[in-house]
């Protein structure tokens, strides 16, 4: 039977809570309401896509050490956002905050199952 780790239960709340700032918090809002929103989505955008794939990689706990885990984590998620968006905007969907928060969503629960699935198993 598959352990859901505790981190995994993490990433999707964070998920969960982005989203639910993203889609409920207006334009119009007050500043702090507008800064939560910002810097939620900063986070979600650029740091966790980056670390559930650092995972899937380096399936072992601590085979780096932290700032070699975070520089990688920011890096990988930067490419993959970047590479969402380079493919968002060829196609016909294109690009708006709905296709990027769904896509980057979907990356993300990928990459954390994925992440637990090989944790499991090793």
């Amino acid at each position: 039977m598959l352990k859901v780790s505790k981190w995994f239960l993490h990433i999707i709340a964070f998920t969960v809570v982005t989203l639910i700032a993203v889609y409920t918090i207006p334009e119009g809002a007050p500043t702090s309401l507008m800064i939560l929103r910002f810097v939620l989505g900063f986070i979600f955008l650029s740091i966790i896509p980056g670390h559930c794939l650092f995972r899937v990689i380096f399936p072992k706990e601590r085979r780096k050490n932290i700032i070699e885990e975070i520089v990688l984590s920011v890096t990988l998620s930067f490419s993959i956002t970047g590479l969402i968006c380079l493919i968002l905007g060829v196609t016909n969907i294109g690009l708006n905050i709905n296709s990027i928060a769904i896509s980057v969503t979907v990356i993300v629960l990928i990459l954390a199952s994925l992440s637990t699935f090989t944790r499991s198993i090793s």
